[in-house]
């Protein structure tokens, strides 16, 4: 899993995938972080993406950099706890004008049942369970 997290956090930018009834959603994501050995990603409670999430845990992003891609996928269950949501707005300071960890909007969520795979044109496939 922090092979993913690096990646991730070396990329930058990933895309994050939902749905809305039956209709796919997807948009760009900054956020990364790893806390008690599990993957985290932040957004804000008043934003449709939470709301997508909570009516339907199942997500799946994707990252590209340096010619390789990586997918992640599995279940994102909401963190409420404040200690998460601190650990993650400390590695993203710049988000402190906008959240905070005792407001009511921020939200960090974990992958359960996650897993990974990481490609690259020519090379087999590899796949990461977490």
């Amino acid at each position: 899993m922090n092979e993913i997290y690096e990646f991730l956090k070396q990329a930058g930018v990933y895309y994050l995938a939902t749905v809305e009834g039956d209709q796919p959603r997807v948009r760009p994501f900054g956020t990364v972080d790893v806390f008690e050995g599990r993957l985290y990603i932040q957004t804000g409670k008043k934003k449709p993406v939470s709301q997508q999430l909570h009516a339907n845990p199942k997500a799946e992003l994707c990252a590209f950099k340096d010619g390789k891609w990586v997918r992640v996928w599995g279940e994102l269950v909401p963190d409420e706890r404040v200690e998460a949501k601190k650990h993650m707005l400390d590695a993203y300071p710049n988000l402190r004008g906008m959240y905070d960890e005792h407001d009511d909007n921020t939200e960090v969520l974990y992958f359960v049942n996650g897993k990974a795979t990481i490609s690259a044109f020519g090379a087999p496939v590899r796949t990461v369970e977490f």
